[in-house]
């Protein structure tokens, strides 16, 4: 068991996007030349999880995007965000977080879709959420002229901490304070 173990933690620390459990199994297969129970690939994945649990770990196991990846703990972030903060100096624009925003809720959209919504043009905005690799092309419409689609990528996930896309916020929990600028007009005047 520790074998696996510890192949599973090389294979996470490893990579730079979540590992799937599918390819957890089919690499250590591959790479152990041997049958591999799922059951084992799942206990060993619990038993990674709560070694890095431990107080004196600056980082965990998480499952995410539908795979598995350490991530610093919540006592180190602003750690991280100081040399991230000294080291990157791009964040995205407010036209391209409404961009993306769009994308994430409306997906697979395409341009043409987009731009009526936002009500302007988003080349600029799109190219740099394809270069940032938060969106890529899913496909083509069967529309008039078949337009390029677009959806959130891997990426994208990963970069907002989302394990999937039922864990985006919902209309329903956004506050209407939080939206309105103002006091809100009384419902009912009193004729005094």
């Amino acid at each position: 068991m520790d074998q696996i173990i510890q192949h599973i933690e090389a294979l996470i620390f490893a990579t730079d996007t979540p590992i799937s459990r599918d390819e957890i199994h089919a690499c250590l297969e591959q790479a152990l030349d041997q049958y591999v129970e799922k059951e084992a690939i799942e206990e060993a994945l619990r038993e990674l999880a709560a070694r890095y649990q431990a107080q004196d770990r600056a980082i965990e196991l998480v499952e995410i995007a539908d795979g598995f990846q350490f991530m610093t703990k919540g006592a180190y972030h602003h750690t991280v965000a100081t040399y991230l903060k000294q080291t990157t100096r791009k964040r995205l624009s407010q036209a391209a977080l409404e961009t993306l925003s769009i994308i994430a809720y409306k997906q697979p959209i395409s341009k043409s879709d987009l731009e009526r919504i936002r009500g302007v043009n988003c080349d600029y905005s799109m190219q740099k959420l394809l270069e940032k690799e938060l969106v890529s092309i899913v496909g083509r419409s069967e529309g008039p002229g078949r337009p390029l689609l677009y959806g959130t990528s891997e990426k994208f996930m990963d970069y907002f901490g989302l394990k999937s896309l039922k864990d985006l916020p919902q209309p329903k929990d956004f506050k209407d304070a939080d939206n309105e600028i103002g006091e809100q007009a009384p419902i009912e005047e009193s004729l005094d």
